[in-house]
């Protein structure tokens, strides 16, 4: 899996929109196939225009528990940000994963400015999800 990290990166290299629209799209090819039974209503982030689905596992075998994710989208931009919001929480601890900022990483890379509206009500639709995931964790685990 790419990291946020890698990402930044080639964001940078990309001064045309353009590019970063095609960069973010190549991301979203990147994501590991999701089995048609785990795009359930379960899965399935409300608040989304496109149909976004985010399949959640907790690894606890090293104590503090872990969130690893899964996810997929109708559209190719979407399951892009769908990427780029794995690379920033899954494999993260709960307390890791609510002392990120996504949409201050979002900002910097100006999807602000170039995304709809709609998509941006969406990708903090996806981001909230997340965060209710590792508050649930954390109250799992204490």
């Amino acid at each position: 899996m790419t990291t946020i990290d890698d990402i930044r990166d080639n964001f940078e290299l990309l001064d045309e929109w353009d590019d970063r629209y095609r960069y973010v799209i190549e991301l979203g090819r990147t994501l590991e196939p999701m089995p048609e039974a785990e795009h359930s209503a379960e899965n399935k982030v409300q608040g989304c225009v496109s149909q976004v689905w985010l399949q959640k596992t907790v690894d606890r075998s090293n104590g503090e528990p872990v969130l690893k994710y899964r996810g997929d989208s109708d559209a190719h931009i979407v399951r892009g940000l769908v990427a780029i919001v794995l690379a920033l929480y899954s494999g993260r601890a709960p307390r890791e994963i609510l002392n990120t900022d996504a949409i201050a990483v979002f900002n910097e890379f100006g999807f602000r400015d170039h995304l709809t509206p709609q998509r941006s009500n969406g990708l903090r639709s996806m981001v909230e999800r997340i965060k209710t995931d590792a508050r649930e964790a954390l109250a799992e685990a204490s």
